[in-house]
C-alpha cells in the first residue's frame, strides 16, 4: 500500500531504542538532499550536510526530559517530533513529515498530539520553538496554528557543524511560542 494515501489516519506511539534509525532516516530525508525537495519544508537550500545522527537521536531518546513522539501508518513511520520538558514549558523540536506526505494534514495533526502530551502529561503551560528565520513558509504555517513570533532571535550556530553546513550567511533562529492552557 502506498503511503502517500490520506486514507488512515496516523497512530501515535513514544519512541523506543530500536526505532533510532528509523528516526534518523526519516529527519535526514525531510531537512537534507534531494529527498527532501519532495515536500515543502526541506532546508536544503539553506544547510548541507547531515540533520542528525543515530548518536544524537539515540542520547536524545535516553533522556528522561525528552521523549519523541512518533506517527506511523501501517506500521511505516510517517513523521517524528521531539519533546523537551523545560520547567513550565515544552520544547518542540526535529519536528518532521515524510516528505511525500507533507501537505495531508499529518503535520497537524502529530503538532496537536505533541502539544496534548505537553499540557496533560507534562502539565506545561506554553510551547515552544525556534525556526530559520528564513523560512516564511513553515513560520506562517505554525503560526496558523497559534504559534507566535516572541520578538527573540537567537544566532545561528556557524561554528557547530552539528547543525549542517550553512549555504549562506544570513541565518537565525526566531523563537515562536503558543499557550497551552
Amino acid at each position: 500500500m502506498p503511503l502517500t494515501t490520506t486514507d488512515d489516519p496516523p497512530v501515535f506511539r513514544p519512541a523506543v531504542p530500536a526505532d533510532v534509525p528509523a528516526i534518523v532516516a526519516l529527519l535526514e530525508g525531510a531537512y537534507r538532499g534531494e529527498s527532501s525537495r519532495a515536500g515543502w519544508t526541506t532546508e536544503a537550500d539553506l544547510l548541507g550536510g547531515q540533520r542528525t545522527d543515530a548518536d544524537e537521536v539515540g542520547g536524545l531518546l535516553a533522556s528522561p526530559t525528552q521523549r519523541f513522539l512518533l506517527a506511523e501508518r501501517s506500521g511505516t513511520l510517517i513523521g517524528s517530533v521531539l519533546l523537551t520538558r523545560e520547567s513550565a514549558q515544552a520544547y518542540l523540536g526535529m519536528f518532521a513529515v515524510r516528505p511525500t506526505l507533507q501537505g495531508a494534514g499529518i503535520g497537524g495533526r502529530l503538532l496537536l498530539e505533541a502539544e496534548r502530551i505537553a499540557r496533560e502529561e507534562w502539565y506545561s503551560a506554553r510551547a515552544r520553538m525556534t525556526v530559520i528565520g528564513q523560512r516564511d513558509e513553515l513560520i506562517a504555517w505554525y503560526e496558523r496554528r497559534g504559534y507566535t513570533r516572541t520578538g527573540a532571535r537567537n544566532s545561528f550556530p556557524y561554528d557547530n557543524l552539528r547543525f549542517g553546513i550553512p549555504k549562506r550567511d544570513d541565518l537565525y533562529f526566531v523563537v515562536l511560542e503558543k499557550t497551552l492552557r
